[in-house]
């Protein structure tokens, strides 16, 4: 799906239309015409499989309803000018000159550039356009705001100059050769294939270029459940070398047996000569392998009790889903600054509201940031208060899954005239 009309997209159209109308009126302000077009991608949720895309591993995921939208119209002169609500300067690419610029690492600028760079390179055209963007999609929370946004800017060109050919699962290869050598952060490929593809879904990466993806009919709130994302506040400046470890360690482990990812290998081949790698590679890198190995098997499980039906079995994986990643992977708070823990205390503090319902964890990269909590419904109101009462107001945010990944909006009638 890459096309939805506006009124099937969002809950509450009304909220929505307001700003639609606002992001009209801000590129209007800001590029002297009223926009052409419309795209949305949104962030996502990572249920189980923390870790493991980056060594082709399995996952569970899915597209929240928080997204990115755009308004924008196209150009002739192969540039792409991209101006973001609430972030300072305008970000500019001339898709004519798509060389890496080591200035730009780790800015907007670069995930367009990339992006562009991963079109071209498969042979697919590309070309300007203005936009404005508005995004929902917390920054910094977990929900992969970078992700969407790449997804956002991959869907646009794949709409305006390659007729919507170029699939949802290349849009999120794309996106991600973006991150990893434009942006210089090296993701795996979850938070894209999520955010482009949309839905709940498992993927299996044992070939990333020809990922497995399966969707699952699945909707927290049928099983009386709500989905909560916890924003502890913490920030995740100059943690990248914190993240960047994991998926180092973890090759290193596999590059002791001569293989470049741990999926190549299996548990017991690793334990059978554990005394050996411990010793090469130090015993955070054999923790975060045995958390590889035991959380493929904890997606497979997930997956197969949603299937049938058995929620209480899906919460008891995401809490012992949990504990691995504060036990083994060890990604929970940074050792190089033991004072910020700021996602233990919002797991503490989950465990205790909960009182042994529902399943809590952290969420995605880790370190800093997010928590992710399913709350029963009833328990809802008790829950988002004692979060916030630790957190601060609006610290508690209740998502749903969203049924598309990167789409352009189609029917989106604002009467542009009168209120630009």
């Amino acid at each position: 799906m890459n096309r939805i009309d506006f009124s099937a997209l969002y809950g509450d159209a009304q909220l929505q239309k307001k700003r639609y109308q606002k992001t009209a009126l801000l590129f209007k302000e800001e590029f002297g015409r009223l926009p052409e077009l419309w795209f949305s991608a949104p962030g996502r949720t990572e249920v189980c499989g923390n870790h493991t895309d980056h060594n082709h591993g399995i996952v569970a995921a899915a597209a929240v309803d928080m997204d990115i939208i755009c308004a924008l119209a196209p150009t002739e002169d192969g540039i792409i000018t991209v101006k973001s609500e609430g972030f300072p300067g305008t970000d500019i690419v001339d898709t004519r000159e798509l060389e890496i610029r080591a200035e730009e690492y780790s800015s907007s600028c670069a995930l367009i550039r990339g992006v562009a760079k991963g079109f071209f390179d498969r042979g697919y055209r590309i070309g300007g356009f203005t936009a404005y963007t508005s995004s929902q999609v917390l920054k910094g929370s977990g929900l992969s705001s970078s992700a969407a946004f790449e997804v956002l800017i991959g869907t646009a060109l794949n709409h305006l100059y390659n007729g919507g050919e170029v699939s949802a699962v290349e849009i999120a290869q794309i996106a991600q050769f973006s991150e990893n050598v434009y942006f210089g952060k090296p993701s795996g490929l979850m938070d894209q294939m999520a955010s482009s593809v949309g839905s709940f879904i498992s993927i299996d990466f044992k070939d990333p270029s020809s990922p497995v993806i399966d969707t699952i009919d699945f909707d927290p709130a049928r099983s009386g459940l709500r989905l909560c994302i916890i924003d502890t506040r913490g920030s995740h400046a100059e943690l990248t070398p914190e993240y960047a470890a994991i998926p180092a360690e973890m090759k290193a482990v596999a590059g002791s047996f001569k293989k470049d990812y741990l999926r190549e290998l299996d548990k017991s081949t690793l334990i059978s000569d554990i005394a050996r790698v411990r010793q090469e590679c130090g015993d955070r890198a054999v923790l975060r392998a045995l958390h590889f190995f035991d959380e493929n098997d904890r997606v497979i499980s997930l997956c197969r009790a949603l299937r049938a039906g058995d929620t209480e079995k899906m919460l008891e994986i995401i809490n012992l889903s949990g504990r691995s990643s504060f036990d083994y992977l060890q990604n929970v708070y940074a050792s190089s600054m033991p004072g910020m823990q700021s996602v233990s205390l919002a797991l503490y503090t989950c465990g205790s509201l909960l009182g042994g319902r529902g399943a809590y964890r952290v969420h995605g990269g880790g370190f800093a940031g997010t928590v992710q909590a399913f709350v029963p419904e009833d328990a809802l109101d008790y829950f988002r208060q004692g979060i916030e009462s630790v957190f601060g107001e609006g610290s508690c945010h209740v998502l749903n899954f969203r049924p598309c990944g990167g789409v352009m909006v189609d029917g989106v009638s604002l009467s542009c005239e009168e209120s630009c």
